[in-house]
């Protein structure tokens, strides 16, 4: 076994050995762009910027509206070129003015919650009292019909509280990378029962629906809810780390209302911190009243053919400049923090790359090209929209002329940890060449590249048409625990030495897929696929 282990290793490093041989790499230019990054970085301030002042960064609402705008003045200082606005259709913007609540009986306490997003107002400040609900079939309707009026609605029953433990901040360890580089073999789609049965969910759909309908027409003041029935995180789309939610005042809203021509009709929704929300169910169970002071103020607007966007900008290249290296990250957020870590870190990456590149002063072959992504969280909208516009339609697979021009796709969607490595997306022809490229990296902490595909953010849209698209592995840290989709997303929580090493590496890979004398290889096209949500739930 051990001699087996030694030829593996030996074998290894000689193709990378041999891959560097093969890949000519800029290194004085790349010495530059390590300097500028590791010394000189400003990456940490683009995140203040994007969050302290500008966040939350919700699609639709003129937050990320003025966060667009800052970035593009960013990006004419420092001397990008094209940097403009792409649209495309979204939906009902919203915002929240407005949110106070308090428990007033059975004794003053502060809550701590969030609305959820495109949720209703109250119309003023209210004070009700509290019921549980409990209606999971069509026969518990009657139940309650006639007694919510007026009423705050609990519907969920006590989620335990259960003391931290296991791994809360996640680096990865040796037996981590070692893992990341192997390809493991999906479980049957649906497990032993088969995929879901399609009638059932829309049925279950039907039922939520009627559900909101009821509480409209019962004249419901607010819905509680605190969040997920797990404390535990979702591993993500890499490894199958799994962390356990911080709770503790840490909030992770679910749910949203509609942003159709129905935004703004249903009950209002709040998820409260688990602990705030346990301690309400309990007093009930007493047989003791209990009371709440609630108003959530909130704003929508109007729907327009095209109101969501794509921020875009470019350093133009010389000899190849027809054919583009993108940089990429989603601009948008959840409103419940700021979107520091989701996903303000990434696009502060990219940002921050496209600066050095600038300042160092490379004249890139082909044309870096920078695109900060809108309505991620709705289910990866823009880069969709940008896709099919200038790339191709994963539908029909009919391919736009561009689709030949692109060189390649660079992703950063998973918080303020250092990169790692990168996820091949099944594209193994660019082992070889990422082994060259991370060669002078090691020293920064980049070792692995894995070669299995993974989901869930921006990426996906370019490798749906066969488009060599890259997620960058980096730490997870809080992620998962405390900071993805919760009250905590805040600036606070970013790491900035992880931060300045991200981008800088980030500016390494724009830059040698920028030099390259070929674009990089591409697996086979895909077949016509329908469309897919593919929604960012890391």
């Amino acid at each position: 076994m051990k001699r087996s282990i030694f030829i593996f290793v030996f074998a290894a490093t000689a193709a990378a050995l041999l891959s560097a041989q093969t890949e000519k790499l800029d290194y004085a230019a790349l010495g530059r762009i390590r300097d500028e990054g590791l010394n000189r970085s400003q990456v940490m301030d683009h995140i203040s910027w994007l969050s302290d002042v500008y966040g939350p960064r919700l699609t639709g609402s003129p937050a990320i509206q003025q966060a667009s705008e800052w970035a593009m003045k960013k990006f004419a200082e420092w001397g990008l070129t094209s940097a403009h606005q792409e649209k495309w259709a979204f939906g009902k913007g919203w915002s929240l003015v407005r949110f106070s609540a308090n428990l007033v009986e059975p004794q003053v306490q502060p809550l701590i919650g969030y609305p959820h997003e495109w949720s209703s107002g109250t119309k003023g400040d209210v004070t009700a009292d509290v019921v549980r609900v409990q209606i999971a079939s069509e026969a518990d309707f009657a139940k309650y019909h006639g007694t919510l009026a007026g009423k705050i609605v609990l519907v969920q029953p006590v989620r335990a509280v259960r003391m931290l433990e296991g791994p809360i901040i996640l680096k990865m360890t040796d037996a981590d990378l070692a893992e990341a580089e192997t390809t493991p073999i999906p479980a049957a789609p649906g497990g032993r029962g088969g995929g879901r049965d399609v009638g059932d969910a829309l049925r279950t759909l039907a039922f939520r629906q009627k559900l909101q309908d009821f509480y409209v027409a019962e004249g419901v003041v607010a819905l509680f809810d605190r969040g997920s029935d797990s404390d535990m995180a979702a591993g993500g789309s890499d490894l199958s780390w799994q962390q356990q939610h911080t709770d503790g005042g840490t909030i992770f809203p679910t749910g949203a209302g509609a942003r159709g021509a129905t935004a703004g009709t249903a009950v209002p929704g709040v998820t409260l911190a688990v602990e705030h929300y346990n301690r309400m169910v309990r007093v009930l169970d007493k047989g003791m009243p209990v009371k709440v002071e609630l108003d959530i103020e909130t704003r929508f607007y109007d729907e327009t053919d095209k109101n969501g966007f794509n921020t875009i900008a470019e350093i133009a290249g010389g000899d190849l400049a027809s054919e583009v290296v993108m940089l990429g990250a989603h601009f948008d957020s959840h409103p419940y923090g700021t979107g520091a870590t989701d996903n303000g870190a990434g696009s502060a990456a990219m940002m921050e790359a496209m600066r050095i590149l600038k300042a160092v002063g490379v004249k890139p072959r082909r044309t870096i090209r920078i695109a900060l992504w809108g309505g991620e969280e709705q289910g990866l909208l823009g880069s969709r929209a940008y896709v099919q516009e200038h790339f191709g339609d994963p539908q029909t697979m009919q391919l736009t002329p561009e689709h030949a021009k692109l060189a390649a796709y660079f992703n950063s969607d998973n918080g303020s940890g250092r990169v790692r490595g990168v996820w091949l997306q099944g594209n193994l022809a660019v082992r070889p060449i990422f082994e060259a490229w991370i060669a002078p990296l090691r020293d920064l902490g980049v070792t692995t590249l894995g070669p299995r595909s993974v989901v869930s953010t921006d990426h996906v849209s370019f490798d749906n048409v066969g488009l060599p698209g890259f997620q960058f592995m980096v730490d997870r840290l809080e992620y998962n625990a405390r900071t993805h989709h919760s009250n905590m997303d805040v600036y606070d929580r970013v790491q900035r030495d992880d931060m300045v090493q991200q981008a800088t590496v980030i500016a390494v890979f724009a830059y040698n897929a920028a030099m390259r004398d070929e674009k990089l290889p591409r697996k086979a096209l895909p077949p016509p696929q329908p469309r897919g949500r593919g929604a960012s739930d890391q």
